[in-house]
């Protein structure tokens, strides 16, 4: 079973054609990273505007390059929520066009579920129940996936996401834009214990995460140095405060295993790329005989092979949206609403 899928939740205009939920007969990505860095993040107006002017092109290319006909498409998955809520529009409308135009089916995709899906891609033996640590720019959680189709959230962020924290210090680090990735190549040969960072906890709330106090330590941190005449390193820092977010996740994900007694834990998101946390992680795993999986390095961003993995499942288990699906800006993992 062949679905056409398509992602345009923040900057990047993707689709793909990806067959029984695990094989990728094509992906196409459109970047806009060099739209965006001259402002050191993401403009959701210019996202838009190019998101139109790229998708039409993206899809066919798609079609193309996986020597496909719409004929041969059994249903179009388009990501619905959440992320950028003029972004989104951009993908849905067109998605809900080709529905219209070619008479096949719709299956509205949730962002942060299509990212858990990368992993069935990379790994095409795994299978739920598995619990999933899903962190990026936007969202930071620990969800209990029961099935597929099947999610609950067990801790997530109370503020800012990891992700955020992340682009936040490399921006007041002055590394250009995407912060988290550039924070990270920067801090490869840095003292991880160089600069000491505090280890935010939430009282009373098990399995929470809080990191915008360590996002505003950083930033004085930086400042306090600068109005000194103190020079930052710069890998150092960024290799202390690396580890300080991955100290805050890989406890808490500790903690969520062993509340539910997971034997399987499951890196998901455009932070899964980080490298200290992969190392953690697998530190972690080996400590405890969990088994570890995570995408391969193209998957952990924003693409539409997740999607189209993710949409095989919603569509097998009956979920279909018409053409009056809507996008939204926020809708938690565990909902299914559209």
């Amino acid at each position: 079973m062949k679905i056409l899928a398509i992602e345009s939740s923040c900057d990047e205009t993707a689709a793909a054609v990806v067959e029984d939920g695990r094989n990728v007969l094509s992906s196409v990505i459109a970047s806009q990273v060099d739209a965006h860095i001259v402002y050191g993040g993401v403009v959701p107006e210019i996202a838009s505007r190019m998101h139109a002017e790229a998708i039409s092109n993206v899809v066919a290319q798609a079609l193309e390059q996986a020597e496909c006909t719409m004929s041969d498409i059994e249903a179009i998955a388009v990501t619905y929520a959440p992320g950028l809520i003029g972004a989104l529009l951009i993908g849905v409308n067109f998605a809900k066009g080709l529905s219209m135009s070619s008479g096949k089916s719709l299956v509205p995709v949730h962002h942060l579920r299509s990212h858990i899906a990368a992993n069935y891609i990379t790994h095409k033996e795994l299978e739920p129940p598995f619990l999933s640590l899903v962190v990026s720019g936007g969202h930071s959680h620990i969800v209990n996936v029961k099935s597929y189709t099947e999610f609950e959230i067990i801790g997530r962020t109370l503020d800012d996401a990891a992700g955020e924290c992340m682009d936040k210090a490399a921006r007041a680090l002055g590394l250009p834009y995407p912060g988290g990735l550039n924070l990270d190549k920067a801090a490869k040969d840095g003292n991880p214990t160089a600069y000491k960072f505090p280890r935010p906890k939430v009282d009373g709330v098990d399995l929470a995460f809080s990191f915008s106090g360590l996002k505003t330590a950083a930033v004085n941190a930086i400042h306090n140095a600068k109005q000194k005449g103190e020079e930052i390193n710069i890998a150092d820092f960024g290799a202390s405060y690396i580890s300080a977010v991955v100290r805050c996740l890989t406890e808490n994900t500790l903690k969520a295993a062993e509340k539910t007694g997971a034997k399987k834990i499951v890196l998901a998101g455009g932070v899964s790329a980080n490298s200290v946390l992969r190392t953690e992680f697998e530190k972690l795993c080996k400590e405890h005989s969990f088994e570890l999986y995570y995408p391969e390095l193209k998957l952990c961003g924003d693409n539409a092979a997740m999607v189209g993995a993710q949409g095989y499942f919603e569509y097998i288990s009956g979920r279909k949206a018409g053409l009056d699906l809507n996008a939204y800006a926020t809708m938690p993992i565990d909902k299914a609403d559209f």
